[in-house]
């Protein structure tokens, strides 16, 4: 008996049959950092941070943001490829693909084909009235165009283009500031980055002095 118990502790362990964990597999880095970005900016409809990015691809924030400058460049053809017909904008606290300028007609007659519907030139005047007048009440909105403006409001609103401010505690006028998402949808970081107004306007003026 002592032989054979000799015998049996001196045999080879077996080690039992394991699959890796869920967590274990996600620990792995992604190989090819550049095309895994690509592959999230193709998909993705709002702009995406960095910190996001680095924990998608489980990789470090250092190495994302040196990823997506040199996969900028490329998509601008600053190496060996062609420029490609979409650029990578920081916007929004985020990156997003974006179409280039170049292209950008030949695309809203494209989406046009597929969805007519889109805002009506009430529509853009009244978002352009509040984007360089925010936050800026109802009354003050319907003063500059001289109509009146309820349904265009309401039609902005549920696009998600403008959002409530707050509410004067004197007049109980909700005041009106434009949103991220139209930041995101013209491709600008700030309301800042808007275009000077009084340039286009014949007089030179703002355009708003009567209503300030």
């Amino acid at each position: 008996m002592e032989t054979d118990t000799a015998t049996t502790e001196n045999l080879p362990t077996e080690q039992p049959d394991t699959e890796p964990t869920a967590e274990e597999l996600a620990a792995g880095p992604v190989v090819d950092l550049a095309r895994g970005l690509e592959a999230i900016f193709m998909v993705a409809d709002q702009p995406q941070s960095i910190v996001s990015l680095a924990t998608a691809l489980n990789a470090p924030v250092a190495e994302i943001r040196k990823t997506i400058t040199a996969l900028r460049a490329d998509f601008d053809g600053e190496g060996e490829g062609p420029r490609r017909g979409f650029e990578l904008r920081e916007v929004g606290g985020g990156w997003r693909i974006y179409v280039r300028a170049d292209y950008d007609a030949a695309v809203r007659d494209f989406v046009y084909t597929q969805n007519p519907s889109r805002l009506s030139q009430a529509a853009l005047e009244t978002l352009a009235v509040i984007a360089y007048k925010q936050p800026i009440s109802r009354g003050a909105i319907a003063a500059v165009r001289a109509v009146n403006v309820d349904s265009v409001v309401r039609t902005l609103l549920s696009r998600g283009l403008i959002t409530e401010a707050f509410t004067d505690n004197e007049t109980g006028a909700i005041h009106y500031e434009t949103t991220e998402l139209m930041l995101v949808q013209l491709g600008i970081n700030s309301i800042a980055e808007l275009p000077p107004i009084s340039p286009l306007l014949s007089d030179g003026s703002d355009g708003f002095d009567e209503q300030r």
